[in-house]
């Protein structure tokens, strides 16, 4: 497949390639319905109100006429019945996807793999932060990095962490992380006031939509969940750096001058993993960094950004 043309539909030879690799089974694939104003541009992002459902291999039926039979679909796929979706799944690593529409045939839902069959396309964002972070340096191994940390979209920084920033939906089982972590600092003493768990639940629990990209398994950056004077909280996916507990890191903040479009400081610290935290399914992490090192009038800066009083 070529790998420079983002709107590529699949020749003969390939769909019928893709076909039989869908027969032969263990394809998970993702049913989102869609507007039909967006059939003129099929490679249209998903809306972020609308989330995908996942469709297990045990769920599909794939005939060679390009047929696909759901066989107890999950309840909220009955609902897509006269529906038109975007069916997309991973063929050896690439995102494709291919527009139909959900019809009934005797007890089954019917989906039929249409001629054109496209690559997913390539959707690149570089949007600016105020705020951002670089690891370069790993000190035990003595080896250089280049671990991209960006501000989760999900709290704000610089603020005091309150509890409604984690969906109401959520709060349950944020409360049963956060019960846990504390039972367990009482005895490490090691988390200081806190407040920095409020976003590690928020991001163990979070729920997200898990779209099909262009490439399976591409790296994503680090998250910002929390920073202050004295520590930086970094979050983590499974396609995300891993960070261990007890290293010690180089790492450069970068913060944009508010009014300037050029002007920035850089502030470089060092910081030892504290604490880690991992979700149930081991999906996700939080790693808790102490700094090591800071320069006074950086951690002065920081002092103050973070708690908005001056520092004495």
């Amino acid at each position: 497949m070529p790998k420079n043309d983002q709107n590529y539909d699949l020749t003969g030879i390939e769909r019928d390639l893709v076909l039989q690799y869908l027969m032969d089974g263990n394809v998970p694939v993702t049913l989102t319905p869609i507007d039909e104003s967006q059939l003129e541009n099929k490679v249209h992002s998903i809306p972020s109100q609308i989330f995908p459902v996942a469709l297990k291999p045990d769920h599909l039926k794939v005939h060679k006429n390009g047929k696909i039979n759901l066989h107890n679909p999950p309840q909220s796929v009955l609902g897509f019945l006269d529906k038109t979706v975007k069916v997309e799944f991973y063929f050896n690593r690439v995102g494709l996807f291919f527009i139909s529409k959900v019809t009934q045939e005797k007890n089954n839902l019917t989906i039929f793999i249409p001629k054109n069959i496209s690559r997913i396309k390539e959707v690149v964002e570089e949007p600016e932060y105020d705020f951002s972070a670089q690891l370069y340096f790993e000190f035990k191994n003595k080896k250089e990095l280049n671990f991209k940390a960006i501000p989760w979209d999900k709290e704000e920084l610089f603020t005091r962490p309150v509890w409604k920033s984690i969906p109401l939906e959520n709060q349950h089982k944020a409360k049963d992380y956060l019960e846990s972590f504390v039972e367990i600092a009482k005895t490490e003493r090691n988390i200081g006031n806190g407040l920095q768990l409020i976003p590690v639940c928020n991001f163990l629990t979070y729920q997200e939509a898990q779209n099909v990209q262009a490439m399976e398994d591409r790296k994503t950056p680090l998250y910002i969940l929390y920073v202050d004077h004295e520590r930086i909280v970094l979050g983590a996916k499974k396609t995300s750096e891993k960070l261990f507990e007890n290293d010690e890191y180089g790492i450069k903040f970068s913060f944009l001058i508010k009014n300037s479009p050029i002007l920035s400081r850089d502030i470089f610290i060092t910081a030892k993993v504290n604490k880690i935290y991992t979700n149930e399914d081991s999906s996700k992490e939080c790693f808790d960094c102490l700094y090591t090192n800071l320069q006074e009038e950086d951690l002065r800066f920081l002092y103050e950004k973070a708690t908005k009083r001056l520092f004495i």
